[in-house]
Parts: C-alpha cells; sequence; structure tokens
C-alpha cells in the first residue's frame, strides 16, 4: 500500500526530531516550530536521563552530556512506552549499542548501572521481608530469605565513591562489594560489604530461603575455613545486622 501523505510526514517529522544532524525536516513544516518541537522532545528525554544518572551527568556535565544524551536518543529504540523505564532503556544502550568511546570514562558503565539500580528498587513494587521476634537473639535457627529489595552487587570500580572529583582510570586490585537495598522506610541504600558477606548473599539468592546454618556451613566450606565454628559465630553477627536493615528476612516469621 502506498505511504500516504500524513504517514511520510509523520515519519519525516520524528526522523529529524531524534536525529536532525543527519535527517532532514519535512518541507511543509516551519523551521522555527521544528525546532521548538524538537526542543521540547529533546529536553523531556534528556531530564528523565539526568534525572535517573546524576553522578553520571555531573561527570559529563556540559557538550559530553549532551552529544551522549543525542546519540542515545538518535541510535536507541525504546521497547517500553513507560517514562519510569528510560534509565534501563539508557542502560541497555550503554552495553549493547554504544560501545567504548575513546572519551568516554572506563568506569561509565559500572557507574550507570549502579545508579539504574537505586532508581529500580525506588520504583520496585515490594516489601522487606518480616524477621522472626527471635531471630536477633538466635539467627542460626531460622530459615532465612534474601529480600527482594536487596540486590549484591559485585563492581570492578568503586562506583559508590565516584564521582567530579573522584574519578578512576584504573580498577583497584580487588573489587568492589555492595548490597544496595530498601529499607522499611522505603528509602534506598546501600552498605559495602566483604567477599564472605557477598557470597553469603549470593547464595540465597541463587538457592532462595535457606536454613542459615546450612548457608554458613556452606561458606566455610567454600572459603575452606580452618574452624568452621567461627564462622557461625561470625556470621550470625553479620546476619543480625543485615535483619536490622532489612536486607534478609526469615520464612517463619
Amino acid at each position: 500500500m502506498p505511504e500516504a501523505d500524513f504517514q511520510r510526514i509523520q515519519r519525516e517529522f520524528a526522523a529529524h526530531i531524534r536525529d536532525p544532524a543527519r535527517q532532514p525536516a519535512p518541507a511543509d513544516v516551519a523551521p522555527r516550530r521544528m525546532a521548538t518541537y524538537r526542543e521540547l522532545f529533546f529536553n523531556n528525554i534528556e531530564n528523565f536521563i539526568a534525572t535517573g544518572f546524576p553522578v553520571l551527568q555531573s561527570i559529563l556535565a556540559g557538550e559530553r552530556w549532551t552529544a551522549l544524551v543525542e546519540d542515545f536518543y538518535a541510535r536507541h529504540r525504546c521497547q517500553t512506552p513507560l517514562f519510569v523505564e528510560i534509565a534501563q532503556e539508557f542502560l541497555a544502550y550503554l552495553g549493547a549499542e554504544r560501545g567504548p568511546r575513546p572519551d568516554d570514562p572506563p568506569f561509565m558503565p559500572e557507574l550507570a548501572h549502579y545508579e539504574w539500580v537505586e532508581l529500580a528498587l525506588a520504583v520496585a513494587e515490594a516489601e522487606v521481608p518480616p524477621l522472626a521476634p527471635e531471630f536477633e537473639t538466635n539467627p542460626l535457627a531460622h530459615t532465612l530469605r534474601l529480600s527482594e529489595l536487596a540486590w549484591p552487587l559485585a563492581y570492578g570500580y568503586p562506583v559508590h565513591l565516584i564521582g567530579p572529583d573522584h574519578q578512576p582510570t584504573e580498577p583497584p586490585a580487588r573489587p568492589t562489594c555492595l548490597v544496595v537495598y530498601r529499607d522499611a522506610e522505603d528509602a534506598v541504600r546501600f552498605t559495602e560489604v566483604n567477599p564472605a558477606t557477598y557470597r553469603l548473599l549470593t547464595l540465597l539468592e541463587e538457592n532462595g530461603p535457606t536454613p542459615a546454618v546450612d548457608c554458613l556451613t556452606r561458606l566455610a566450606e567454600e572459603l575452606r575455613h580452618p574452624d568452621p565454628a567461627a564462622v557461625l559465630a561470625f556470621g550470625a553477627e553479620i546476619l543480625r545486622d543485615l535483619g536490622r536493615r532489612g536486607v534478609v528476612g526469615t520464612v517463619d516469621a
């Protein structure tokens, strides 16, 4: 079926809005009006992305930031009509479409992921899991589950420390292990954890609800710790702290 005039105008209009440097404007739309549309559409998208990635924006402030958003706007085809998911679309663009560029900070993909996690947890439809009343007294007597609002994460760069005044050019020798979570007051927080605690949380993430003793025993085996009882004792203190934060809950609450 031949393309109708209004369809051609819509296609040309959208193409120019997305990529004005490469796509000509429709011939029958006034240039001043076209410029107004272009500015309004772009500013809307830029505002959503800046809100989701404020640290990255502060680092790339100015022409570098504008060029990054313009490239996303021109190249990426969003798979969702929801404004709240534009940040996830931007993350997909960084990971699968943009590719490394000489002027990009080496930590940019990880920093963007970390900032997206904070936004994703802020809008997630889930609740902090409850704790059994006796949990504080004896954490090892319970079956644990990881909160749906707690994500254990490992990064090459210390993403939680990066900002305009701290931009590492090389990752440190050891990865940065974090748990980012939403607490009972609906505040998104993070805490840096050691590799053993990170592994404890990923065991719960991988296996689902698990008796605390079984989880810590598995951890001691993986660490080849000479004193498994010490791992249980130390693990009990770690679990108390994670329970207070809302990172873990119990299935018998």
